[in-house]
C-alpha cells in the first residue's frame, strides 16, 4: 500500500467531493468482496464504531448506507418524524430550503426561522419560538454550503435542553462531519447527517448518520408507519447491529469498496499521528489563514456577515470584485490545475464563488496544498485585471 500514489491531477478545492489521500483511495480499489464474507464483516463493524469515535457520540446509533447526504433528510423525516408533527427549521441557505422540502413530503408541519443571505437564526429567536410552540424536531445546517455559514450547534443544544428538552435537534453535517468539532452527545445532538465526501475524505456514495438512544426511541414509539422502505430504520437497524456484533445480514448490498475506503480513512482519523483535538485546530488555523489572506493580501470579502466568527472551518464563500464572475476567474485557476466551486445559492450565485479546505488537504501540510491554491487564486486575480484597491 506504501508504494501506491494516485496519478498527477488538478488540485480540488471545491466544498466537497475533496481531495483522498492515496492509502484512502488504494483502499477503495480493494478486491471485489462478498459482503458476508468473514473478511468484509469486521471491517463494517469497526467503520460503525470509529464513526462515533470521531463525533464522540459512544451511545450513538450509526448508520452507513449507500447513497449520498441526502439520503440522511429521507432517514429523519421517514422515521423521527411523524405525519403532522411539527418541525422547526433553521435556514441559513440553500440546504435548510431543500431539508424543509424533504420534510414536507413526508406530511411533516414545518416552520423556517430564515436568516439574512450570509447570516444564521439567533439562539434567541431560536430559544423565543421554543418557547411559544412545541416542535418534535429542530434541524439546522451546521455547515451550509451555498453560504459558508457556520452554525452554533453547541448553543443549539444548549438553548433546546433549556427550553424544549423534549425536541429532537437534528444537525446536518455533509459539510461539517471530520472538519468541525462535533461533540454529539456533550452537546446534546440527536441526530447528525453525514456523507462520504468531504471532511471525512472518501470518494462520494455512503450516506452516514449517527442517532441518539432519543432519537431512536422516537422511531421505536412512533404510531404512524414509516413512509419509506429503503430510508427505513426498521429495515437498517437489524443490520448495522448485526456487522457491529461480528455477523452479516442483509437487507441491500452495501457498497463494499467504499466501505473499505471509509475504513482506512475513519482509521487515519481517529488512530493517526494527528489526534482527533489536533485535526480540528488544524482546521480552524488553515481557515483562518486563507480568511485572512482574503481579506489583507486580496482586498476581498466573505459571503458571511461575520467571516471569522461565523465562518465554517472547511470551506470560505468569496464574493467576486466588481466586474468579475465565474467565467473570468475558475478557468484561469483550472490552468493552474486548481479547481474552485461557483457560487450556489439562488439569489447571489453570481456574486460570489467558494473554496473548499478540509481533509487532506488541510491536515498534511506536507503536501503544499493550501500554498498552491491561495498562489494560483491571486495569481489568476490578477490575470483576470483584478488589482487590489
Amino acid at each position: 500500500m506504501s508504494a501506491f500514489k494516485q496519478d498527477a491531477h488538478k488540485l480540488l478545492v471545491i466544498p466537497g467531493p475533496v481531495e483522498i489521500a492515496d492509502d484512502v483511495l488504494f483502499a477503495n480499489a480493494h478486491p471485489s468482496m462478498s459482503h458476508v464474507s468473514p473478511d468484509f464483516v469486521p471491517i463494517f463493524g469497526d467503520s460503525i464504531r470509529m464513526l462515533r469515535q470521531v463525533l464522540y457520540a459512544p451511545t450513538s446509533q450509526p448508520f452507513i448506507v449507500a447513497g449520498s447526504g441526502t439520503l440522511g433528510w429521507d432517514m429523519v423525516a421517514a422515521n423521527v418524524v411523524e405525519p403532522g408533527e411539527e418541525v422547526l427549521v433553521l435556514n441559513s441557505g440553500y440546504f435548510g430550503d431543500s431539508f424543509a422540502d424533504c420534510l414536507e413530503i413526508y406530511g411533516a408541519k414545518v416552520t423556517q426561522i430564515k436568516a439574512p443571505i450570509g447570516s444564521k437564526p439567533s439562539l434567541e429567536e431560536v430559544e423565543k419560538a421554543l418557547s411559544v410552540k412545541k416542535y418534535k424536531a429542530i434541524t439546522f445546517t451546521h455547515v451550509d454550503t451555498s453560504t459558508g455559514v457556520l452554525s452554533d450547534a453547541k448553543g443549539l443544544g444548549e438553548v433546546v435542553k433549556k427550553v424544549s428538552p423534549e425536541t429532537i435537534l437534528v444537525l446536518d453535517g455533509v459539510c461539517s462531519v471530520a472538519s468541525e468539532e462535533i461533540r454529539m452527545e456533550d452537546w446534546g445532538i440527536d441526530v447528525v447527517i453525514g456523507a462520504s465526501q468531504k471532511g471525512i475524505g472518501c470518494p462520494p456514495g455512503l450516506s452516514l448518520v449517527a442517532a441518539s438512544p432519543k432519537a431512536i426511541k422516537a422511531f421505536e414509539t412512533r404510531q404512524a408507519p414509516e413512509k419509506s422502505y429503503f430510508a427505513s430504520w426498521k429495515r437498517w437497524l437489524p443490520i448495522m447491529k448485526a456487522y457491529e456484533s461480528g455477523s452479516a445480514a442483509y437487507f441491500a448490498t452495501p457498497p463494499t469498496n467504499l466501505i473499505y475506503a471509509l475504513h482506512q480513512s475513519l482509521t487515519t482519523i481517529t488512530k493517526g499521528a494527528v489526534s482527533l483535538e489536533d485535526r480540528f485546530k488544524r482546521h480552524v488555523e488553515v481557515s483562518d489563514r486563507i480568511k485572512n489572506f482574503i481579506k489583507t493580501e486580496l482586498g476581498l470579502e466573505q459571503l458571511v456577515a461575520d467571516g471569522v466568527r461565523d465562518g465554517a472551518h472547511g470551506m470560505t464563500a468569496v464574493k467576486f470584485p466588481p466586474g468579475l464572475k465565474a467565467s473570468d476567474l475558475l478557468p484561469k485557476l483550472a490552468a493552474k490545475n486548481v479547481v474552485m466551486a461557483a457560487g450556489l445559492h439562488k439569489e447571489v450565485k453570481d456574486t460570489y464563488f467558494r473554496i473548499g479546505h478540509m481533509g487532506v488537504t488541510v491536515v498534511d501540510a506536507q503536501r503544499g496544498d493550501i500554498d498552491h491554491l491561495l498562489k494560483s487564486l491571486q495569481e489568476s486575480l490578477a490575470e483576470a485585471g483584478y488589482k487590489k484597491a
